[in-house]
């Protein structure tokens, strides 16, 4: 498959465009709101946070997605997340859908438009302040490169950087493209991480089929990541479809249905690893890569347990090769493998140094491994030498800066 990277992000599909303003409802001014919008009816999938507690926007998305409404529009805001906020909070998010639909004269519906917050869980949303944001945004709706990157910006809260990302590929003849944008830097764990995800895609594929390939690729891209072993109130993660390519509608999984999911899991992938990387006070994406193992969930399961254990990530931190925390993360995970099998190597653009192979311990270089893991990127490469099956996850360093942030993130 011919796939290249392009710009974009969010908005590199056709017929999609955006908008964001500060509606004032973080404390610092800047940009707090944005808005999607497809020209065209989407069709939609989505998935969402395993966490029990869940935030008044997941309930309503969740309660569109899963059937078969049509899907223009989607309204996000930073700085307070409509959780834990009762029957106000469900409110809160037919004022918006409904605030929406009036400005654009009631040609959309309110079933049409979905809602994603994030911040501070508890607060509720001020009304006056999202409704004044939304009929600002509307008439700024634009297709365009900045746009994509103002509104990939609006939606942070802790993330130092924006994130997005988007590719484009051939089926039926016709150029396709697939982008999206991402935010997420804490409350990051597997079981859908913490984050907010918005896709876009000019495909024509059937809603059935864009949710079993959105389901199946999670798996191995948002779900293998982890900043801090919490699961937050508020992970959505959506992809609209609105058929703008005008390719032949997929409707079954053929050779179109695989070209479209491997450039699902390019995007996904990318974006993943961008959440990892950004995690709050990272120095290092950390990256755990099992290969050998017996079965792809026994590769899942290894690399989920050493990439979110909090001594190993102390010790990446501090440029320690302690293969002691790995080995135990990876005792402790419930999964079954033989120790006396195990080779564990760290490896990134710089080298790679053995440190533990076949149960025991090897000698090795202290300044040289200190110098593996000083590089931003640093792969701790587990090979059990069991099976075939293979998984990676990411995640990164746990810092003083971690503890910093999250210690007065409300206040």
């Amino acid at each position: 498959m011919s796939m290249t990277a392009i710009k974009g992000g969010v908005l590199a599909a056709e017929g999609f465009m955006a908008a964001s303003t500060a509606a004032g409802i973080r404390k610092h001014g800047r940009e707090d709101m944005a808005l999607l919008f497809s020209e065209t009816p989407c069709v939609a999938a989505g998935t969402y946070t395993s966490n029990v507690v869940k935030a008044a926007p997941v309930v309503w998305d969740k309660e569109l997605t899963d059937h078969d409404h049509a899907i223009h529009a989607v309204v996000i805001n930073s700085g307070i997340a409509n959780a834990c906020t009762g029957d106000a909070g469900m409110e809160a998010c037919k004022q918006e859908a409904q605030t929406v639909s009036e400005a654009f004269g009631d040609v959309i519906p309110p079933e049409s438009v979905l809602v994603a917050s994030t911040g501070v869980i508890g607060l509720p949303l001020p009304m006056d302040k999202m409704k004044a944001g939304i009929l600002e945004m509307v008439p700024k709706l634009e297709h365009s490169e900045l746009h994509a990157t103002l509104a990939s910006k609006a939606i942070m809260t802790t993330d130092t950087k924006n994130k997005e990302f988007a590719v484009a590929f051939e089926i039926g003849g016709k150029t396709v493209h697939l982008g999206g944008m991402t935010k997420g830097s804490g409350m990051i764990h597997p079981k859908l991480c913490t984050m907010l995800c918005f896709l876009t895609t000019d495909l024509c594929i059937s809603k059935t089929l864009l949710q079993k390939a959105l389901f199946e690729d999670i798996v191995d891209t948002y779900n293998m990541i982890s900043v801090d072993g919490d699961t937050s109130t508020n992970d959505t993660c959506v992809i609209l479809a609105n058929g703008k390519a005008g390719n032949p509608e997929i409707t079954e999984e053929n050779e179109d249905y695989q070209t479209f999911k491997k450039a699902l899991h390019a995007v996904n992938e990318t974006l993943a690893r961008n959440m990892a990387a950004d995690g709050e006070g990272a120095t290092h994406l950390f990256t755990v890569h099992v290969t050998g193992a017996n079965d792809k969930e026994t590769a899942r399961t290894l690399a989920r347990s050493v990439v979110s254990s909090t001594l190993t990530k102390a010790a990446i931190y501090g440029r320690d090769a302690n293969w002691g925390r790995i080995l135990c993360a990876m005792g402790y995970s419930g999964a079954a493998f033989d120790p006396n099998k195990v080779r564990l190597c760290f490896v990134n653009d710089i080298g790679k140094i053995l440190v533990y192979k076949d149960g025991v311990p090897v000698d090795f270089d202290e300044d040289y491994a200190k110098e593996i893991l000083g590089y931003e990127e640093v792969t701790a490469l587990i090979e059990l030498n069991q099976g075939e099956a293979e998984a990676t996850a990411w995640g990164c360093d746990l810092t003083h800066d971690y503890v910093d942030i999250n210690a007065s993130y409300r206040t």
